[in-house]
């Protein structure tokens, strides 16, 4: 009976090990100066990055590959803001679970979009939340 009891907590505490360590929790990699224009956030993608202006959430996807050819493309050149409101630091990225998904806050207003970018451009999209 004590075999069957310390068989059953073993195999209890390695499903509760594999179970939490499936959970990929977003990592970021930002620099400490909050005094600058642009951001490199990086995804899942070792190849995919993607560059915000702090000031009016304008977004670019930076991608290369292997052979050295480098690729900048909009993810969306449209202003959140008027040129008035443009802060530095204003807009920050927040990566989610999804490899493909962010988060864009207006650090003032609180206003949200879900970020999505793709190696399609069909498939990059800005979409407010609301």
């Amino acid at each position: 009976m004590k075999k069957l009891f310390l068989s059953a907590i073993i195999s209890l505490m390695t499903i509760s090990a594999f179970a939490q360590s499936s959970f990929d929790v977003p990592i970021q990699n930002i620099s400490a100066d909050s005094n600058i224009v642009y951001r490199l956030f990086s995804t899942k993608n070792m190849y995919t990055f993607i560059k915000l202006n702090t000031k009016n959430g304008q977004m670019w996807q930076v991608h290369w590959d292997t052979k050295g050819n480098q690729i900048t493309t909009p993810i969306s050149l449209s202003s959140r803001v008027t040129n008035e409101q443009e802060i530095i630091g204003r807009f920050f990225l927040y990566p989610t679970t999804n490899i493909y998904n962010f988060l864009l806050l207006d650090q003032i207003d609180g206003r949200v979009w879900q970020v999505q970018w793709s190696t399609e451009p069909e498939e990059r999209i800005v979409v407010p939340i609301y």
